[in-house]
């Protein structure tokens, strides 16, 4: 259990050090569990943020043309030192974030397969070659890093969404700028250490914490070449237009409302506890969250029944208590959204199954409470269906027919996750190509791919071209060049003013 503590001031991460910055504007964190404040952030000004730029692109040049084998030593070296520090890093997420600890130590771990992906950067970045394209001459490809590059992350992954877009990034010869969350910054301070005590030379890492000022700062940057943004969808459209508008590659990942389609013939036991697993893992702060249950015919009372069963059994409380299955929501301004929503659906004419808005915490007066939620009979154009909630809220859709539960699905302007929950292994290959978003689960509530794959939706979910991490993660990171080079024979001279022909 946590113990209160003197608020302490969080700087910034600049040059291979902390820095306190030049401003006299900061926010305050609080530990989630009990609304307490437990530190201040130091807010950048435009001065600090230029300046933490240009020292990111004066290590830039160094860093870019380092060896592959330094750069393989220096992520190895991090990646053992998120391991050695990975209960502390668990321990700062569930303090400001509020998620549970092993939740919490869930995060770092798939943060951690992302570091081991990019520790292969010398296959990953390899080129290409065609010899003798013409006589004496040859091709090859390069991949280049682009300079220094930023990511600005939200506050429900403190620690994995940074290290989705930082390692991929590092591989490929960039320096990094991270504008974390003023709500959680902690962990990415964190970060920047065990990154300096693994070798990496100063100014090539660097952590700005602040508002949507630090964040406007780096979209307009002229040295910042790429952005990486994962929040909402309304902050994900403006970086990418005012990033892409200023001559910047941009990939901004946005907001969701991931569907799961349960079948008459699925084992409703195991879509149960999936649905349940998926809408209230994490208080529902989750992107990948599933937060409409889409259940087809007879499907529908049964496992309406199942989850209730399940609800009733949840354990709500610190993300530190042993026991403690669900904790708090990150902040209260969070918390007021979340309710109020809830209270829409109620006036929609939703019908309100499980109410989380009466749970009470002993002892934690204070903190971001809200239970798990369950609405039943839930229509397009209700407020709890048309937008992310981004807490703890399960709403069940009824459809007659997979037709008609495909539709449903794909008329969402989002398109982040969906999943099927069927015996039927035809329904669900046809579900893989009837459903329109970028990542797919078969009886798997939340489809987040690997570290050597891809992470990302389609449509309201993703503005860019190109997804995070993986492949996609080191294409964006650099840029393709080929040379086309010929050694000719010192036998052969002379001119031609034709246009070149292969021969």
């Amino acid at each position: 259990m946590s113990t209160t503590t003197t608020p302490t001031t969080l700087a910034h991460w600049i040059g291979g050090r902390a820095d306190a910055g030049s401003g006299d504007r900061f926010g305050t964190v609080t530990e989630s569990a009990t609304g307490e404040t437990i530190a201040r952030v130091a807010f950048a000004t435009e001065a600090d943020v230029d300046r933490a730029v240009r020292v990111a692109a004066e290590a830039a040049v160094p860093w870019g043309r380092s060896s592959l084998g330094q750069r393989t030593k220096v992520l190895f070296a991090f990646r053992e030192g998120v391991n050695a520090r990975r209960d502390e890093l668990a321990r700062a997420i569930t303090r400001e974030h509020g998620k549970v600890l092993s939740d919490a130590a869930g995060e770092v771990q798939r943060g951690l397969e992302v570091i081991e992906f990019a520790c292969g950067l010398g296959h990953l970045l390899k080129g290409e070659m065609s010899g003798q394209v013409s006589r004496g001459v040859d091709s090859y490809s390069l991949r280049q890093p682009l300079g220094v590059v930023a990511g600005i992350t939200p506050f429900n992954f403190p620690v994995m969404v940074p290290l989705w877009m930082a390692p991929v990034a590092l591989a490929c010869g960039n320096a990094f700028v991270l504008k974390p969350s003023e709500q959680d910054p902690s962990a990415s301070l964190l970060l920047a250490e065990i990154l300096a005590d693994a070798g990496l030379p100063e100014g090539v890492f660097t952590v700005i914490n602040g508002d949507k000022d630090a964040v406007n700062g780096l979209l307009v940057h002229p040295e910042i070449r790429a952005v990486s943004f994962v929040g909402s969808t309304p902050i994900a459209k403006h970086v990418y237009e005012t990033a892409t508008a200023h001559g910047k590659r941009v990939q901004a990942l946005g907001g969701a409302k991931n569907h799961a389609v349960v079948l008459p013939d699925a084992d409703l036991d195991l879509a149960a506890d999936a649905l349940v697993s998926a809408g209230y893992g994490s208080a529902g702060q989750r992107c990948m969250a599933v937060s409409v249950a889409v259940a087809v015919g007879a499907s529908a009372e049964p496992l309406i029944a199942k989850i209730e069963e399940r609800i009733a059994g949840l354990t709500v409380g610190d993300g530190f208590e042993a026991d403690s299955e669900m904790g708090p929501l990150v902040s209260e301004r969070h918390l007021a959204r979340v309710r109020g929503l809830v209270d829409g659906g109620e006036a929609d004419g939703a019908t309100l199954l499980a109410d989380g808005r009466t749970l009470t915490v002993d002892g934690r007066p204070g903190g971001h409470w809200i239970g798990p939620t369950l609405f039943d009979h839930v229509k397009p154009g209700m407020a709890i269906y048309d937008e992310e909630i981004f807490g703890p809220v399960l709403c069940v859709v009824r459809a007659d027919s997979y037709d008609e539960a495909i539709e449903l699905t794909n008329a969402s302007p989002y398109g982040n996750g969906a999943a099927i929950f069927t015996n039927d292994g035809g329904a669900a290959r046809q579900f893989e190509q009837d459903v329109t978003a970028g990542m797919v689960g078969v009886n798997v509530p939340i489809p987040v791919p690997m570290a050597y794959h891809s992470f990302g939706g389609w449509k309201d979910s993703l503005f860019g071209d190109l997804h995070v991490h993986g492949p996609d993660g080191v294409r964006f990171y650099t840029r393709g060049k080929v040379v086309t080079r010929r050694w000719p024979d010192p036998a052969d001279r002379g001119i031609d003013l034709g246009f070149p022909v292969h021969t």
